[in-house]
Order: structure tokens, then C-alpha cells, then sequence
């Protein structure tokens, strides 16, 4: 398994930025952004995106937790 260079990596992470300021930038709606998820999907690696998508999942889930507030397990 070869390592991406560091412009590669930048660039991965660039674009996954400007995807998720998108995103919530315009209410998680994903027709607007369908043209930073391409660049995104084309800069970063599958696994990569697979991983941020969880990432940013689990990010608003817990800000949802935060704000909404909930119940913990006895």
C-alpha cells in the first residue's frame, strides 16, 4: 500500500472542507453540494471518504447530543 504525498493529502482534506462547509452551509442539503462531493470523492481516497463520512456522522451526533440533550444508561 503506497502512502499519499503530502499536496495529495492536502488537497484530500481541502476538498473534504469545502464539502462539509457546504453542507452546513446549506442545511445538509445535497443536491447543492453534489459538485463539492465529486471533488471530494475524486481527491480522497475510498477509504478515506468512507472514513470522514463516519467522522462527520458521529461529529453532528454528538453536537445533537449536546444540544438536545440525553439520557444515560443505568
Amino acid at each position: 500500500m503506497s502512502f499519499p504525498q503530502k499536496e495529495t493529502r492536502e488537497s484530500c482534506w481541502n476538498s473534504r472542507d469545502k464539502y462539509w462547509e457546504c453542507l452546513d452551509s446549506s442545511s445538509n442539503d445535497d443536491k447543492h453540494c453534489a459538485e463539492f462531493r465529486k471533488l471530494y470523492e475524486a481527491k480522497c481516497p475510498a477509504q478515506w471518504v468512507k472514513h470522514f463520512d463516519r467522522k462527520r456522522s458521529y461529529i453532528k451526533f454528538k453536537e445533537r447530543m449536546e444540544k438536545e440533550g440525553y439520557d444515560p444508561l443505568n
